[in-house]
Formats: structure tokens, sequence, C-alpha cells
């Protein structure tokens, strides 16, 4: 009966993601594709300064505890700007145990089926047959017991299906190797989680809103991380705030890169930018964002 009830949960899961997938789209009328693009090298700043042009002051910001696991302002390879996939975790409402006494050998096997049947159907990981390349995998999980939901080996893995990084309440573990593995991870380091899943939570959803730092995330949105922090544009805003924040970023680099000059201070890649209407007529967005639709 649990097995029927899991696998129930999960199609019907998939059924409304792919019905999420679809509004995203919808929504903005470009491709992830052109999103990612537009958002390339994205500073959060810049991005929160584009929400508020389109009305959205206080908005997307996460609280400053989600932050990065680590930095390397050499190379910037800890930002990333990318599309939510989104999951939840909650903490567990069935037997803690396989129900037998671990501490005697004998019960070996019934811990490895209990464990088995734990990842498999309580806690597996679904969201992962929607990774593609950009996704960042946002995890609500802040009340899944102290529980790795994230480890230095399953990243891996969603990175090879195309993931760039994960944002998450919490429930991180093995973070030395994710940071040696140089894996962007966004997070409350205060909630990291040790214990591994089974016993401790479950999946509850998968392509369905989630609230990580205090911001709604739908699958679909645009997610920008660096050491500013993390914010989140709703897809239906998301090629505007992407124009606007791009014009800001142009615009500081142009004043950077003459002061640059000026002081004899060697051009590195935060000075390197392409004109935001060439960049903009590349991609087939408006040349002008702020320009009456007619005029556009």
């Amino acid at each position: 009966m649990k097995r029927t009830s899991a696998i129930f949960v999960l199609v019907l899961s998939a059924l409304l993601s792919v019905e999420a997938a679809a509004q995203a789209r919808q929504a903005t009328g470009v491709s992830d594709e052109v999103l990612l693009q537009l958002y390339k090298g994205a500073r959060v700043t810049d991005v929160v300064d584009g929400m508020v042009t389109v009305g959205l002051m206080d908005v997307g910001v996460m609280k400053p505890e989600i932050a990065p696991l680590w930095r390397d302002v050499a190379t910037m390879a800890h930002r990333i700007a990318g599309i939510a996939v989104t999951a939840r975790y909650g903490p567990t409402n069935h037997p803690r145990n396989p129900g037998a006494d671990l501490s005697d050998p004998a019960n070996y096997q019934a811990y490895r089926d209990w464990r088995g049947m734990w990842y498999s159907q309580l806690s597996p990981e679904p969201f992962a047959e929607h990774l593609k390349p950009g996704s960042v995998i946002v995890m609500d999980n802040h009340d899944d017991n102290d529980t790795g939901s994230t480890g230095s080996k399953n990243i891996l893995g969603w990175l090879e299906r195309g993931a760039i990084g994960v944002v998450s309440a919490g429930g991180i573990r093995d973070i030395d190797e994710i940071i040696l593995q140089r894996n962007p991870v966004y997070t409350n380091y205060e909630r990291r989680g040790r214990g591994e899943r089974i016993g401790r939570n479950e999946v509850i959803d998968v392509q369905r809103p989630v609230v990580v730092g205090g911001v709604t995330v739908y699958p679909g949105d645009v997610v920008v991380c660096d050491s500013d922090g993390v914010v989140v544009v709703p897809r239906r805003v998301a090629v505007r705030v992407g124009q606007i924040a791009y014009q800001e970023l142009a615009d500081d680099i142009r004043g950077r890169r003459e002061l640059y000059e000026k002081l004899g201070r060697p051009l590195d890649q935060t000075v390197q930018f392409v004109e935001p209407r060439v960049l903009f007529q590349r991609l087939g967005l408006p040349v002008d964002p702020n320009a009456p639709a007619q005029a556009r």
C-alpha cells in the first residue's frame, strides 16, 4: 500500500510539474536558453534594482543567511544564474526505524531493506528528471530533522544532468568535499544537516512552489546568486528585469573600466561586456525594454 501511494504521489507531481513548466514558458514567451544568456554574469544587486523598476520592491530577495558556502572572486565561479527546479522535503511521519534490533548483526539485512525502501519510496530525488543545462535546484527543507538532503555525491549527479548549483534552506552535508569540488551552493550554514534521509525526512513536492529564505519560488523562475545573496525573479517579468539589470551592469562596467584605466589597473573580467543593444538584438529582445510596446 505504501508503494502504491508513493507512486501515485510521484506521478501526480510529474503531471503537475509538466503543467507548471508550460505555464512558465507561456508567461514570458521566451525560452530558458534566452533567459540564461540574458542573465549570464548577472549581479544580484542589479537584478534587485531591476525588480524595483517593474514595481517589485523587496520582492524575491532571500534573507541574508542564505549565502554561498564558498567564494572565488578571482574566477567568480561561485556566481550562478539559472532556471529554478523546485523540491520540498519535510519531516517524516513514518516509523523512524526498521522495527528490528539493529545492535544484533543478524538484523543487518532488515536495515538494508528498510534503507532501500526509504530512498526509493519515501525520500527519492524525483526532481532530477527535470534537470537540464542551466537548472538551479531550489530545495525547501527547513524542517527536515537535521538531514543532509544534499551531499557531495548526489550534487555531482545533479551537475552531470546539467544543474549549475543548489539553493536550499539548509540540509547540506559533506561540506568540505562540496567546497573542494567547487559546487556552487547557497544555504543557511547554521542549518546544515548531518544525518542521511532515512528515518528523518520524505519528499513532499516536486516542481511546485516552495519557500526558501522567505521567498516563494516557482519552477521556471530565474535565480541569481552571488556574494550579495540570492534573488529570485518571477518568470512573468524575467525578460524586462533581466534587460534592465544588464543595462545597469553595463553602465557600472563603463564607469569602473574608465577608473581602472585612470588608475593604471590591469583590466579583469569584471570590466568586460557586450553593449546592451547588441546583446538584446542577438537574443531577439526589445532594444529598449522601457519603451512603450508599440515603439519597440
